[in-house]
């Protein structure tokens, strides 16, 4: 058969099998994002019926529908609700590092990986997927919520803090000096703080750049400045998500408003896509000899996260339920985590197996997160119920 008609089957079955799902995923009361993955799961690498011929479009598909799900994000927010959040939530991050980091080191060393492997596997086990969480907050309508600043401020806190992770991963994995290590270090953070400090500053701006009335046009040049910042951002060592996030957070009012109105039905198309290629690119076979180990990351960091939201919305005011809402909503790993695993096993210099560990941790937490994300409040209401009366707490939920 054509190549080009070949590739116009397979997309077409991946886009209508998405369809099907989100279908089904809404008939079940659950979130697509599992589904979209097991999809992709079954149609990747190894799986019941591989595709072959559509790689390139997904891959970059998928990268789009990053962009998109942090720039919607960040157009919910304002740079004040954001630098407000940071100071509040500074001592979490802190605390979100030390919990999570620290058993996918702890399991590297056990492995015999060494202090590299150790490096990468902290990382992995550290970071949660600000695109998942993206996606699981608007499907169940939190974005509204009051714990969801304090989850937000702890996402850009750990993309933030990617951007001084992945220069010095990158530098020690390739054997570069401590000077050369130092310099990428501060080329991130000095793009992260332009960026930031644009946005901050000069939001009214950047609002009047990209506006329009024609609704075409406004598409046009919103699309163009999210791919446009996040290239950028890429090209500098820094995350494309911190970049589009902060985009985001730079246009504001009835600006923002249209845009979030205008892109979320290409956002969620391009966001299916990311979930179903992040399937695709995990093959089962690797899955059983690290199943093990990737369920004990999975309980211990599942845990250290429900910890680390709780903590924080605590520190908010923030009452018992919307606590637990706030842990619930950081378990899901998945990009950034896939992106420290490639480098670490692209460099040779940790085991090969290292991927495949990464791979499956963060199919379970990507299928776990969502879930999660969704039975919480249910079951925190139950256990509240079973408990006896006790003094009422003075922060509201």
């Amino acid at each position: 058969m054509d190549h080009t008609a070949l590739s116009l089957l397979e997309l077409g079955a991946v886009f209508f099998g998405l369809g099907v799902l989100g279908r089904l995923a809404g008939r079940i009361g659950l979130s697509p994002i599992p589904l979209y993955l097991l999809g992709g799961l079954a149609f990747g690498h190894g799986g019941v019926f591989p595709l072959g011929d559509i790689s390139g479009f997904t891959t970059l598909a998928s990268e789009i529908g990053v962009v998109l799900l942090l720039l919607t994000l960040g157009l919910e927010y304002t740079a004040d609700e954001l630098f407000t959040g940071l100071r509040r939530s500074w001592m979490a991050g802190l605390l979100d590092i030390v919990l999570n980091a620290a058993p996918g080191a702890a399991v590297a060393l056990i492995l015999g990986w060494g202090p590299l492997g150790a490096l990468a596997l902290g990382g992995i086990t550290y970071i949660s997927s600000s695109g998942i969480i993206a996606k699981v907050l608007g499907d169940l309508g939190r974005l509204g919520n009051r714990e969801t600043p304090v989850v937000l401020s702890i996402l850009v806190f750990e993309d933030l803090v990617m951007a001084v992770y992945l220069p010095i991963l990158t530098a020690v994995l390739a054997g570069v000096s401590f000077v050369g290590g130092l310099t990428a270090v501060g080329i991130s953070l000095s793009v992260v703080s332009v960026v930031m400090l644009v946005a901050l500053r000069y939001g009214r701006y950047v609002s009047a750049v990209v506006d329009s009335d024609d609704r075409e046009v406004f598409l046009l040049k919103v699309l163009g400045a999210a791919l446009l910042v996040a290239g950028l951002a890429s090209a500098m060592q820094v995350s494309a998500a911190v970049g589009a996030f902060l985009l985001g957070i730079a246009i504001s009012g009835s600006t923002a408003e249209n845009a979030t109105k205008l892109l979320e039905p290409l956002r969620d198309l391009f966001a299916a896509v990311f979930f179903v290629v992040f399937g695709l690119n995990t093959d089962p076979r690797a899955i059983p000899p690290v199943l093990l180990w990737a369920l004990v990351l999975a309980v211990v960091t599942t845990v250290t996260k429900v910890v680390t939201g709780w903590w924080a919305a605590r520190r908010a005011g923030i009452g018992p339920l919307g606590r637990a809402r706030a842990g619930a909503a950081l378990v899901a790993r998945g990009e950034f985590s896939i992106v420290i695993a490639g480098f670490a096993v692209a460099a040779g210099a940790v085991e090969g197996q290292l991927a495949a560990l990464a791979a499956t941790y963060v199919l379970l937490m990507a299928i776990l997160g969502p879930i999660a994300a969704r039975v919480v409040e249910p079951v925190a209401r139950r256990v509240s119920r079973s408990r006896p009366p006790a003094a009422p707490d003075p922060a509201s939920p």
